[in-house]
């Protein structure tokens, strides 16, 4: 699991933008998701701080009066290092918020946007690219895993991560890259099995403007993004075969084309592939080109689930109900000793992933000191409740709970409870509950 041990959720959000309500509306956005914030109205300003003080993450505007936001940027990377950073761009500027993907920004976000939209590319970053990225663990086998990423890193060899799903083949991915010399550069991930299959390839090589309808600009796409840096296609298996072609084409050649283009473009990435499939198999049963398999294969490594590691279940437990402890601002300090032996137990079949929203649920629930068995809501604990009401009763607390942290978004409440919108809606209506959409 590769985490952000070394990042204090404590440190503040630094916001930069010449705009006076734009910086209190940020601000005030900022602060309801639990963190803290510090406003400058220049990137000059801003810059000294940074060179002073360490923040969780930059959400700069582009267009400003002095140093732009681009210029801020590289200067930001040159004078103090790799800190995420989040762009705030208007529909003029959108060929420079590319560019400043290019130079390391981590997400941007369009003028006009929604509080739902600032929120997820907040967590989004804080999740993902935090300054210093360790992995918690005790296991031997995963620190192997460590010590050959950290030597893999060093050169430009194509890695294939097997794992089953959860187990943070991603995160992995991200630490090969932060301890490469292209983490100054891009990281971008894109999730083969997310994205409908009409969509992949102009997703991932771009188009030109008139290439299909509604293509109404010239768009880079994922390659183009990355270039310098690293590009992590997530779940390779499950690319349909006409695109794993114009794929392999695009690893032997080093050069890419858009969608209704006419010229090839050279991009400089680095490729690394995750799948939760065994692709030797795949090969074998026509799911997956050979050729491509073989290009991709250089070098594999197998991520451990969660239940072969049970040295890790604890040191997890206990940095996720630090984080989630933080960010609630709550002042929950461990597990009691039942809590803990119950974890331990657990097969985790849904590895890392699973455990990390175990724990979430939990302070959420949690208004002691310690987190106790009946906040973890493990199904082998609702087995041994006494009686269906106090089921009915603690349901019916974790989700008023959920929606209260989220201020009534009934998307966001369902994601942390793990059920869908429908399921929590058909509870609500049980409860005659009342709670504003989210």
């Amino acid at each position: 699991m590769v985490s952000q041990k070394g990042v204090s959720m404590t440190k503040p959000v630094m916001i930069v933008d010449d705009d006076l309500e734009m910086r209190k509306a940020l601000t005030e956005a900022i602060k309801r998701l639990g963190y803290k914030t510090e406003a400058f109205e220049s990137a000059e300003t801003a810059l000294e701080k940074l060179k002073s003080k360490e923040y969780l993450l930059v959400i700069t505007d582009m267009k400003m009066p002095g140093m732009n936001g681009l210029t801020f940027i590289k200067e930001m990377r040159k004078k103090v290092g790799n800190i995420p950073v989040i762009v705030i761009t208007g529909f003029g500027t959108v060929e420079n918020a590319v560019e400043a993907m290019k130079e390391g920004a981590t997400d941007y976000i369009m003028k006009p946007f929604s509080f739902d939209t600032l929120q997820k590319a907040i967590e989004s970053t804080v999740k993902r690219n935090g300054n210093k990225r360790e992995i918690i663990t005790d296991n031997p086998e995963m620190k192997r895993i460590i010590k050959l990423a950290e030597n893999l890193a060093q050169s430009d060899i194509t890695v294939l991560i097997y794992g089953e799903s959860g187990t943070g083949k991603e995160l992995l991915a991200r630490y090969i890259h932060n301890q490469s010399r292209r983490s100054d550069k891009a990281f971008v991930a894109v999730n083969c099995a997310a994205i409908p299959e009409n969509l992949l390839e102009s997703e991932l090589f771009g188009y030109e403007k008139g290439a299909f309808t509604g293509a109404i600009d010239r768009r880079k796409g994922k390659f183009e993004l990355a270039d310098g840096g690293t590009i992590l296609l997530d779940e390779i298996g499950e690319m349909p075969m006409p695109l794993q072609a114009k794929l392999l084409r695009v690893l032997q050649e080093r050069e890419i084309e858009r969608l209704g283009g006419v010229k090839s473009i050279p991009v400089d990435v680095r490729v690394i592939a995750t799948t939760n499939k065994d692709l030797h198999i795949e090969c074998l049963e026509g799911r997956f080109r050979e050729d491509l398999y073989y290009r991709l294969n250089v070098f594999p490594i197998k991520l451990p689930p969660l239940r072969e590691r049970p040295e890790d279940i604890p040191l997890l437990a206990m940095y996720f109900m630090q984080r989630f402890s933080e960010l609630s601002g709550k002042r929950i300090e461990g597990f009691t000793k039942e809590a803990m032996e119950a974890l331990k137990r657990r097969p985790w079949r849904g590895n890392v992933r699973e455990l990390e929203n175990v724990i979430q649920r939990a302070v959420f629930l949690c208004e002691d000191k310690l987190i106790g068995l009946d906040h973890l809501w493990l199904e082998e604990y609702q087995q041994r409740l006494n009686t269906a009401g106090r089921i009915k009763d603690m349901e019916k607390e974790l989700i008023l709970q959920a929606l209260k942290e989220t201020n009534g978004n009934r998307t966001k409440a369902a994601k942390i409870l793990g059920i869908s919108v429908r399921t929590l809606r058909n509870k609500l209506a049980q409860y005659g509950q009342k709670v504003p959409i989210g």
